[in-house]
């Protein structure tokens, strides 16, 4: 436990130097997020991001725990220096065991909003999962960030990302838009193809994000399935995935916060 304390306090020191002058979005697939969550592992996770300036999050769940967790963890950011606010999407229009909603937390000294967000109610039949947008507001700059968590790999993920991309075509934008979350596929594959058309670029290349139950000769990290893709307008400065296992040791504390490391990325915005 003291090591992996240890490893988290080191996380939080890098991370802090990153952040600094720009912006910085933390898109993250808390696996079950509810009230499997306890205290402990909600103060480990506002450790990890405590630093973001924006934290995406799939994989709330649809019941009131679900809600529960966001406001919590919100509460513990909140006694860390930083006043944050957060919104938390209807359920999507999903099968009982499909259906879950995202989350978003933010810093409001430095974020700013004009509404609660919702659904993307043009993909509803499209995807299992509707993705959630908001719009944020930096120094009066309007960007977008839609948070999705795509089907499983073995039922299709390509086909909603496919959706999303003449979504996207279909709906221009003059303001930035950002495309975060969990989308079950390596963004190498030719599915994205047409959202990088459009301008979009991955901010992680051939980078697994996804835990092993067991490590493998010392390799404790399996698929590159997490991902943030910035459009137009985006000047990205860094990113990577947070790893917070760091050694196999950790791995079973580890995977009790989550299946998935979280995805980085710092950026800014042209000026008006």
């Amino acid at each position: 436990m003291t090591r992996f304390l240890s490893i988290l306090f080191i996380l939080i020191l890098n991370f802090t130097l990153s952040a600094q002058e720009s912006i910085s979005l933390v898109s993250w697939n808390i696996r079950d997020f509810g009230k499997s969550k306890n205290s402990a592992e909600l103060e480990q996770m506002a450790e990890i991001v405590r630093d973001a300036d924006i934290l995406a999050i799939q994989e709330v769940v649809a019941g009131y725990g679900g809600a529960q967790a966001v406001a919590k963890l919100s509460n513990i950011l909140n006694r860390k220096g930083a006043q944050w606010d957060y919104a938390i999407s209807d359920p999507t229009i999903s099968t009982k065991y499909v259906t879950e909603r995202y989350a978003f937390i933010w810093k409001t000294k430095k974020i700013k909003i004009k509404n609660r967000g919702a659904l993307i109610k043009d993909l509803e039949k499209l995807v299992d999962r509707e993705p959630f947008y908001l719009d944020f507001y930096v120094d009066g700059k309007k960007m977008t960030i839609i948070n999705f968590h795509s089907r499983p790999h073995d039922k299709n993920p390509e086909g909603e990302i496919a959706a999303i991309s003449v979504y996207l075509e279909n709906n221009p934008s003059t303001h930035p838009i950002i495309l975060a979350g969990d989308f079950n596929v390596d963004e190498k594959d030719h599915v994205f193809n047409d959202i990088k058309d459009l301008g979009y670029a991955a901010t992680l290349t051939n980078q697994p994000t996804t835990l092993k139950h067991a490590c493998d000769s010392h390799n404790y990290l399996n698929y590159p399935i997490d991902n943030i893709f910035y459009g137009r307008g985006v000047i990205k400065k860094q990113g990577y995935a947070i790893d917070f296992v760091r050694v196999c040791e950790n791995l079973e504390m580890a995977r009790k916060l989550s299946d998935h490391l979280p995805v980085y990325l710092s950026f800014s915005l042209p000026d008006n």
